[in-house]
């Protein structure tokens, strides 16, 4: 793979404050730089794909258990300290889901942290209301969940490559999208147990966080990026528990060109991992996720459906997306942001 690189050039003043006189002289430490990796979006396509291939990752396949143990070995060949969270959670439909949190972990020892998420398992049935084929089958979720993995991946490969003064936390959470789906709920009590029937990796790792005292800075959690033409409104939740990390992240994406992709306009709350990150963990995590305009979903029309596969990849949403996540975490090294 080519190792190219941009530079950002970041000016950060010092201010040293020097005694005051009638000719006092203000110094300050000349302009710093910081080098930004420049992403590879083939190999996050080559990422996503390699997910893809092994299937319906859904928990308690052999699918899921091949890909866990790709997922964990590719962390660990790019120099990650790996945390597997195995955990066993109760499914909506009474079933017993095995299943595991992944964490890599970039210089585990720094308590300056960001952490970045997304989830890796993929849906169950082919439920999307607009969908009437083979609706009980389940979803290869190139989009939902294997794209967020694959601009992590890529990031992953990037931090070994050029280390950086700055903890970073990979969090893949699991059984993101076993949760309960329906079109009327009888009362409020129901209502809720459907919110919290989703994101049961996220609420166990919220729960039991893998490290004692763990106060990350902040954390971005990315789901459905990778599809062609997606729009990054900001989520309602996102702006609620964090929107200084909203507006900065947008601020910068349009700032690099990808204001095509990261909009100005309310994207509506989102049940997602970042939800209960949020509320459970009190950890402030943002939502960058796909919510095209005027959709009879509020998602693509790939979105719980056997077209989501890697036709609907696009290498440029990758780049993009993953791009921007490589200028938040250097910059933020540099305290820049």
């Amino acid at each position: 793979m080519k190792s190219q690189f941009f530079i950002l050039a970041i000016l950060i003043t010092l201010g040293l404050n020097a005694c005051k006189s009638d000719k006092a002289e203000e110094t300050s430490a000349p302009p710093k730089t910081v080098a930004v990796p420049r992403f590879d979006r083939d190999s996050a396509f080559a990422f996503v794909e390699k997910q893809v291939s092994f299937g319906p990752r859904v928990p308690n396949s052999e699918a899921h258990k091949a890909c866990r143990e790709w997922l964990v070995s590719k962390f660990k060949a790019y120099g990650a300290t790996v945390i597997e969270q195995s955990f066993e959670a109760k499914a909506y439909t009474g079933e017993v889901l095995k299943a595991t949190n992944i964490i890599a972990q970039y210089n585990p020892d720094n308590s300056n942290r960001i952490v970045l998420a997304a989830h890796w398992d993929s849906r169950p049935m082919a439920d999307s209301p607009i969908n009437q084929e083979r609706r009980n089958e389940a979803v290869l979720g190139a989009d939902d969940g294997a794209s967020g993995v694959g601009v992590l991946l890529e990031l992953a490969r990037q931090l070994q490559a050029n280390p950086l003064d700055l903890g970073v936390d990979i969090v893949l959470f699991d059984a993101e999208d076993y949760g309960e789906s329906k079109e009327e709920y009888a009362n409020e009590e129901e209502q809720r147990l459907s919110v919290y029937s989703w994101g049961l990796g996220s609420q166990y790792w919220s729960r039991n966080l893998h490290a004692g005292n763990y106060r990350p800075r902040y954390g971005i959690l990315l789901d459905m990026v990778g599809a062609k033409g997606a729009r990054f409104p900001k989520e309602s939740y996102s702006m609620r528990f964090a929107p200084e990390v909203v507006e900065k992240v947008w601020k910068l994406a349009q700032n690099m060109g990808y204001s095509n992709y990261f909009v100005e306009a309310d994207g509506g709350g989102v049940t997602d991992d970042h939800f209960f990150v949020n509320t459970i963990a009190g950890i402030k995590m943002i939502d960058i996720i796909n919510r095209p305009d005027q959709t009879e979903t509020g998602f693509g029309a790939h979105w719980h459906t056997h077209n989501d596969d890697m036709r609907i990849i696009d290498p440029l949403t990758l780049r993009a997306v993953g791009q921007v996540m490589l200028a938040v975490v250097y910059r933020e090294a540099s305290d820049s942001i």
